[in-house]
């Protein structure tokens, strides 16, 4: 009997597994046919001229893909931020719209968008396309040429963008030939040369900002001296040109209008004069539109239309926070994005813009600046637990101003900044430092010397340039040299050499469940449950409000999108509570929690779990 009921139990469970896989590859495949058979329009006629020239933004992403990583944008996201470009009234405008607005011949809408995903890859047009369709937006997709003859799935084949034309939603544009880099070197000035996108990838950790893309310069040597003639370095450059306009033209039977020169932002068309005369021929002979610059959204007649501009958004902005750019570098009105309005109703929203989300506060700042909310109704708190979650990226200021005076001259503060947790007392106006601990050191981070990391970059080089090896002879002597670079020895600290600190990049995702405990003159914190500050003696022990604060924290770290200005602090799960000692194993009356429960709970769960089960299955299909 027990027998019999197991397999029952088991053939149910087989069912209701199978019935779930059926639910999630009919969704899948509806993603699919709605991007493949072009079962909606895109209206052009909706994007009205009018008399006013504000020009127009453009928007790049390096592509989409259902769940998002630190480079491509999850659908969500992705959604969100479309649909607060169409709810601040934005239309999208075509190549052609913007030919004929620098050649004079025609007005552009008063908040005009141009769209643009880079990289060609599948999953941008799939799960782009749905999402477009739903605000009547146009994009254009760019390629690069060398992709079409390695027929890598990821990217989208020739036939593929024929097919995206003909949905409407897409028009064609290019990267160029080829990604890849010259004149590369590591943080330790060792010399890599040339690469392309695989080794980049492998040895990415170990670089700086010391490299330079194919088209941008002579080749070099170590020394910074040129490897090829000016003959040699144009003859180089054309070619690269004139293999990107064989394959399109043989490929798509022609060459798209619009270029994107990867990578210049320098003023002209190279970072040496000499190479910049020659892209700048060849890009005016074969296109109508290049974008030459990243970092600021808009584009006017101040500018050529060999000279455009786009910002890119990357994976981690709120809505709000592209938003904010727009609004800065436009000083056009933007609707910003509120979000649960009941959540939001009990907090004031001082600097900065907040977006309240599930059981999040999204606090956006300003540009260079800080964003700030009040918690309203309960400005006179003394002794009380806070525990909250910090989802914001490590580069960068959340922060916690307690037993504030409400013009905030006296408080004590907490802030997770840039990897460090930071205790500070401010008494009339002045602020004093009270404790700074390294989160480093509390996540038991390896600590290394210079000349330990240095080594270890030097492996991860070996070990790129062995797996891409161009034949049996280069991956032996490559071996070699890799087994006597792991027998050398590197100083440590100990021996003497400098501890190695490592750089926060700007995009590295921070999540932290910070839990503080303010009971008279004393103030305790714990960070990921560990105890950090115990029993500090504070001199502020007046009641007062609490704020939240999230803040620039600087020109961080960046391999790419080095202007951004703008912050997101991210508050999950805030939960304040009275008590009567320091960490008191009651828990005491709740003062405030943003938690869900209930029904809203259960439906916010079932919407998780169904999310990851399809993103589980597009992942594994």
């Amino acid at each position: 009997m027990k027998n019999d009921k197991f397999l029952q139990n088991k053939d149910r469970k087989k069912i209701l597994r199978s019935i779930v896989q059926i639910i999630v590859l009919i969704s899948v495949l509806l993603l699919i046919v709605n991007a493949t058979f072009n079962l909606k329009k895109y209206n052009q006629n909706l994007a009205k001229q009018t008399n006013v020239d504000n020009g127009f933004i453009a928007i790049s992403y390096f592509g989409v893909d259902q769940t998002g990583d630190d480079t491509l944008i999850g659908t969500e996201r992705l959604n969100e931020q479309l649909r607060s470009l169409y709810e601040s009234g934005y239309v999208t405008i075509t190549q052609q719209d913007i030919i004929d607005y620098y050649a004079g011949v025609k007005d552009l809408p008063d908040k005009s968008l141009f769209l643009i995903f880079e990289d060609g890859r599948r999953d941008t047009a799939i799960f782009a396309q749905e999402i477009m369709e739903r605000y009547n937006f146009k994009a254009t997709m760019l390629t690069y040429a060398d992709k079409f003859d390695k027929n890598d799935p990821k990217f989208l084949s020739p036939e593929d963008l024929i097919q995206l034309e003909k949905s409407t939603f897409w028009e064609l544009g290019t990267n160029g030939y080829r990604l890849e880099y010259i004149n590369v070197f590591d943080r330790y000035k060792n010399f890599l040369g040339h690469i392309d996108t695989l080794k980049f990838a492998g040895v990415a950790s170990y670089l700086g900002r010391d490299y330079n893309h194919y088209l941008m310069d002579y080749i070099r040597d170590e020394y910074g001296i040129p490897t090829e003639s000016y003959d040699e370095m144009t003859a180089r450059i054309n070619e690269d040109y004139d293999l990107m306009k064989a394959i399109y033209s043989e490929e798509i039977n022609k060459l798209p209008k619009l270029y994107i020169l990867m990578h210049s932002n320098t003023g002209q068309f190279a970072t040496n004069n000499k190479v910049s005369e020659i892209n700048e021929q060849r890009i005016k002979d074969l296109f109508e539109i290049n974008f030459n610059r990243e970092g600021n959204a808009e584009n006017n007649h101040d500018s050529t239309v060999y000279d455009l501009s786009r910002l890119q958004p990357q994976s981690y902005w709120s809505a709000n926070h592209l938003l904010m750019k727009i609004q800065a570098d436009t000083n056009q009105n933007v609707k910003f994005v509120s979000g649960n309005t009941k959540q939001k109703s009990k907090w004031e929203t001082i600097t900065g813009e907040s977006e309240f989300k599930g059981e999040q506060i999204i606090l956006t700042s300003l540009p260079e600046g800080t964003g700030l909310v009040q918690l309203k109704d309960h400005v006179s708190l003394k002794n009380f637990d806070l525990s909250m979650s910090l989802k914001g990226n490590k580069y960068g200021v959340q922060k916690a101003l307690l037993r504030s005076a409400a013009d905030m001259s006296n408080n004590l503060s907490v802030e997770v900044a840039n990897n460090q947790v930071i205790v500070k007392e401010k008494e009339n106006g002045v602020e004093v430092v009270l404790s700074v601990t390294d989160l480093n050191s509390v996540d038991g981070f390896e600590v290394n010397s210079i000349d330990q990391d240095k080594k270890n970059a030097e492996i991860a080089e070996l070990k790129t340039n062995i797996q891409y090896a161009k034949s049996i002879e280069e991956a032996s002597m490559l071996t070699n040299s890799l087994n006597q670079k792991l027998q050398e020895d590197a100083k440590s600290i100990d021996d003497g050499s400098q501890l190695y600190a490592p750089t926060i990049d700007i995009r590295e995702s921070g999540n932290r469940f910070l839990e503080i405990s303010l009971y008279e003159d004393s103030l305790s914190i714990r960070i990921d449950n560990k105890l950090i500050v115990d029993r500090l003696t504070v001199k502020n022990t007046a009641e007062g409000a609490v704020f939240l604060e999230s803040a620039w924290g600087g020109y961080g770290y960046s391999q790419r999108n080095l202007t951004d200005d703008v912050y997101d602090g991210v508050f999950e799960k805030i939960v304040i509570t009275e008590n009567n000692s320091v960490f008191s194993e009651e828990s005491g009356t709740v003062i405030y929690d943003n938690c869900l429960h209930g029904r809203e709970l259960f439906f916010f769960r079932i919407k998780e779990i169904w999310k990851n089960t399809l993103n589980w299955f597009i992942k594994t299909l």
